[in-house]
């Protein structure tokens, strides 16, 4: 276990990320276990904090299985796995209505975490993309292609825990991926951490609230060098 919990992973996340301090990046947490990660990192970089809101879409007899997933935005991006889709049989009715129904969650989301505020703006910025960990990364890459929508500048993915297999197919969707850890073979991402309990809405609320946004967006924000 290489993480006492969230918040000490964000904090050593911060620290390879300190390049980006001062400039005009903005932290993106997927909810809702990356928001305790994205805290420390937008505190200790000064950056603005919001969220990238996105629901895996599950086959409807498997709902742990991705057949694609849903990414917030003016236009939601929808992205579909087609070969599960087509192994597992789903119509097209069918996927329509797992959209409908993450819709309308992210919908509710988006209210009880935002509570009315306006996002914080990504085009032509770069916008570091924090999780608590990544195991199968179908929902991460489907944020990533609906963030890429947004034209950002730059995509930094920035994950306490990742697959080594999957960064190839990360760094296709993003210009830089951080990884402090391999998932390896334990499979699990709660297994890197001693203290890693299930967050509920009040947690998201919390840390979203604890986050002092600045009214303007620092000059620079160009990609560091490697």
């Amino acid at each position: 276990m290489s993480f006492a919990d969230r918040e000490e992973a964000g904090e050593r996340l911060a620290t390879v990320l300190a390049a980006y301090r001062g400039t005009d990046a903005v932290v993106l947490a997927l909810p809702r276990g990356g928001v305790e990660v994205a805290l420390p990192v937008a505190r200790a970089l000064g950056l603005p904090l919001d969220l990238l809101l996105v629901r895996k879409i599950g086959v409807p007899f498997q709902p742990e299985v991705a057949m694609g997933a849903i990414v917030d935005g003016d236009r939601p991006e929808i992205v579909r796995n087609e070969d599960v889709i087509r192994y597992a049989g789903v119509s097209d009715k069918d996927f329509d209505a797992a959209c409908r129904k993450q819709l309308e969650e992210i919908e509710r989301r988006r209210g009880v975490y935002l509570k009315g505020r306006e996002p914080v703006p990504v085009g032509g910025r770069t916008a570091i993309v924090v999780d608590d960990g990544v195991a199968t990364g179908a929902t991460l890459k489907a944020a990533l292609k609906g963030l890429a929508a947004k034209n950002p500048r730059h995509i930094v993915v920035a994950m306490p825990v990742i697959p080594a297999s999957l960064l190839p197919e990360l760094e296709e969707l993003a210009e830089k991926v951080i990884c402090l850890e391999d998932l390896g073979p334990i499979g699990a991402v709660g297994a890197h951490y001693r203290h890693f309990p299930q967050l509920e809405d009040a947690d998201v609320v919390a840390c979203l609230d604890a986050v002092a946004k600045p009214t303007a967006a620092s000059p620079g924000g160009g990609l560091p060098p490697t």
